[in-house]
């Protein structure tokens, strides 16, 4: 079984952790309404994917619930 032969110091384990952040979500432009949403998603704001409507666009209601 593999084991390591000496203990990897601090500075090499925190090289190695620093790749691992969060990134910032990625937004593009809708082709049809040009507002912004994620990739390979459905638009919120017109509900069309790949050029063609999938799902009625949600009505923007301004109630309180």
């Amino acid at each position: 079984m593999a084991v390591p032969k000496q203990k990897q110091s601090h500075s090499r384990t925190a090289k190695r952790r620093a790749q691992h952040k969060m990134a910032a979500p990625v937004f593009n432009a809708c082709p049809t309404c040009h507002e912004p949403r994620r990739p390979h998603r459905v638009c919120p704001n017109c509900g069309s994917y790949k050029g063609s409507e999938v799902v009625a666009p949600q009505a923007h209601d301004d109630h309180d619930h």
